[in-house]
């Protein structure tokens, strides 16, 4: 029996294991960086031990200082979690060689499918499906498309997708670069690159006693930069036949290798209907919720008892009802996906399963992941689980850095994802849409900024004065208040003149907007799936705890008519005979305006900008912070052309490049490989050719 269990991971997926340990009554050994010394992971276990560094390689990869803290806290067991050293065989041999149980699968098992060549070959003896690599010597213009892949490794970090051949020698290079990088090997293969594919695969689970379970199947194919954003299950849209040939491909894959625990099988699935084998994961998949939720079990639960030795029941339990997962992240996909970092102040997601990472306060870095957290929608049909899932993303309450919550829920509500017509290019084909300013969100946006502005006018206290000023408001015509905000990310700007006197409101632009009562019991409703909390005024400029909710005042504040009601936390206007509720959160000079159609973000400006904050023409500023990786062979005084390589940037677990913004020559070249650098620091310069 298993009594005391070390998870060798961190955030969203040991908060997962601690949460089926407690229920099973199992004591908890949580290990942490030292950028992770406050994290909710360690703070949730019964013990935590700290991994002196922040880098992964300091810490979550070293297998020694993890059974070490194992065997220091008297753990039984190790849970690998996904990702770091889930799949290596040589941590599962030094746990077990120390005495510990292994949660996971037997180290040849996990050998056989490290390397993606070799375990095409074993596949391929097992009679399962496969696509046939091509020499990359070999490669013809009748080839193409053709993908260049690592072949250890995951997570869609070297791998390239080649449509002209004259790309191809490059792409080698940069692609056996990071996988090096990422995984200690360079290694790297090719294999055609299907066009209008689906990502779907099985779900195992495999006990001792020689039993093999087949779960299902999950579709992922919709996917950025090869990783999954958004996993349903069971997969829409595949016949009965197709069904029974993934689900005893994947048996017959994990009886080839002798598999225990959970694991999963994926193939790539053409458009003609064909199945072709991908690879193997021999762990817990991000994903694996949406298999629990419609098969009503606990993976994890099944995963510890499996390696406890007990049998599985001879069947699985039977799927009911669809699920599906969105995976949010810290991230801007209108610029090229950048991660992005900063204090996340409140994320709250209600009425749906939200298995995350970080929690209210935290501070989002540049070491890990950007994923925040998995939201997870459950229903009798497809289309009520998707349309949850959407309808829960767009009301929730995510403070902070920049996310992907957008394209999320424009990309469960696109007609072909609806109609379960989609395929792995399905988000980088729609990218543009699913990213554009739509043609009402400038009203939208304009509003919730005179939202802003009002919130902001009743932050600031009431003061009594002559000259017929009482409470804050005048019985004479005043001059315009004037408020300007940036919205996030996009860089709009908006300007907002309004005035309130004894008739009401008066905003310039909307001649049909009246500030309504925010007061609960005065005529408005309290607010939309939130409770008010009723405070004491803040103090004039200070900023709000991270992560705490908004604190709304009673009484109008300054320029409010007797009978209004505008606070700190809520506006309600009514819109030509529509009342619309703004939900307001300041953070320093962000606001957040909350509404049930989502939510806008904003940058309050300064009355008077600083004329000296402007950077060079052609200056390359670090877009995140990060690491720099590689840099180009280039040097001060060279000519360079627009849009190529100069360097290239790691964070979050993805390499970004930064380009030649245009045809000119490199004035100043300031990165080196293997410097660190913040975000906005000055990487290069490149003096533009008339």
């Amino acid at each position: 029996m298993i009594r005391s269990l070390l998870v060798a991971n961190r955030a969203e997926i040991a908060r997962r294991v601690f949460r089926t340990c407690r229920d099973l009554g199992i004591a908890t050994v949580a290990v942490h960086s030292d950028a992770d010394a406050g994290a909710p992971h360690a703070g949730e276990a019964d013990a935590a031990v700290r991994l002196p560094g922040d880098a992964p390689a300091d810490t979550y990869l070293r297998g020694d200082l993890l059974v070490e803290a194992a065997l220091a806290t008297g753990a039984d067991a190790v849970h690998p979690g996904y990702g770091f050293l889930s799949e290596h065989a040589d941590f599962a041999r030094a746990v077990r060689g120390a005495g510990l149980v292994w949660v996971g699968p037997p180290p040849e098992a996990m050998e056989a499918m490290a390397s993606k060549t070799r375990a095409k070959e074993i596949m391929r003896k097992a009679g399962v499906p496969l696509l046939d690599p091509i020499d990359p010597a070999e490669v013809t213009a009748g080839d193409l498309p053709v993908l260049v892949k690592a072949a250890a490794g995951g997570g869609g970090r070297g791998m390239r997708v080649v449509r002209e051949l004259d790309a191809l020698p490059a792409e080698l290079d940069s692609a056996r670069a990071e996988a090096a990088s990422a995984f200690g090997d360079g290694e790297i293969f090719v294999e055609p690159y299907m066009e209008g594919a689906r990502h779907v695969e099985v779900q195992v689970l495999a006990d001792i006693h020689g039993t093999v379970w087949t779960l299902g199947t999950r579709d992922c194919s919709l996917q950025r930069r090869h990783q999954k954003v958004i996993e349903e299950a069971p997969a829409p849209g595949l016949d009965g036949e197709l069904r029974r040939t993934l689900a005893e491909s994947a048996a017959n894959a994990a009886r080839a290798i002798g598999y225990e625990g959970a694991g999963t099988v994926e193939f790539l699935v053409s458009p003609a209907g064909r199945a072709y084998f991908l690879e193997m994961n021999t762990r817990l998949q991000v994903e694996h919720p949406v298999t629990e939720e419609i098969h009503g079990l606990d993976l994890v639960a099944l995963q510890l008892r499996i390696a406890e030795g007990e049998p599985l029941d001879p069947e699985p339990p039977a799927a009911r009802g669809h699920a599906v997962e969105a995976r949010l992240y810290a991230e801007d996909p209108a610029r090229d996906w950048r991660p992005q970092t900063g204090v996340l102040h409140r994320l709250e997601v209600a009425g749906l399963r939200v298995d995350a990472g970080p929690t209210d306060g935290d501070v989002i870095g540049v070491h890990y992941d950007p994923m925040l957290a998995k939201v997870i929608a459950v229903a009798p049909t497809r289309a009520e689980a998707v349309r949850r899932l959407a309808h829960g993303l767009e009301r929730a309450r995510i403070h902070g850095p920049v996310t992907n919550r957008e394209l999320l829920v424009r990309a469960l509500r696109h007609p072909e994802f609806e109609a379960a017509h989609m395929d792995t290019g399905f988000l980088e084909r729609h990218l543009p849409e699913l990213t554009a300013v739509a043609s009402d969100d400038d009203e939208a946006a304009r509003l919730a900024a005179l939202a802003a502005a009002l919130a902001d006018a009743a932050r600031r206290p009431a003061t009594t004065t002559v000259a017929g000023r009482l409470g804050g408001w005048r019985n004479v015509p005043s001059q315009p208040q004037l408020r300007s905000y940036r919205a996030e990310p996009d860089g709009t700007e908006h300007e907002v003149r309004y005035r309130l006197t004894r008739d009401g409101l008066l905003a310039e632009d909307f001649p049909e907007v009246r500030l309504l009562s925010a007061e609960p019991g005065r005529g408005t409703a309290a607010g939309w799936g939130t409770e008010t909390r009723r405070g004491t005024e803040p103090t004039p400029g200070a900023e709000p705890k991270p992560g705490a909710g908004p604190r709304p005042v009673t009484g109008p504040g300054p320029g409010v008519a007797p009978g209004q009601a505008a606070t700190p936390a809520r506006v309600v206007l009514d819109v030509a005979g529509v009342r619309r509720t703004f939900e307001v959160t300041a953070y320093g000079d962000r606001r957040y305006v909350d509404t049930p159609r989502g939510c806008h973000v904003f940058t309050a400006l300064p009355r008077f900008p600083d004329p000296t904050a402007r950077t060079e023409p052609g200056s390359l500023l670090a877009p995140m912070p990060g690491t720099v990786v590689r840099v180009a062979e280039v040097k001060a005084g060279d000519r360079v052309e627009a849009g190529q390589p100069l360097l290239w940037l790691e964070a979050m677990k993805m390499e970004h490049r930064v380009t030649a913004p245009a045809a000119g020559v490199l004035t100043a070249l300031h990165a080196t490989p293997g410097h660190q650098v913040e975000v906005g620091a000055l990487l290069a310069v490149v003096t533009a050719e008339e």
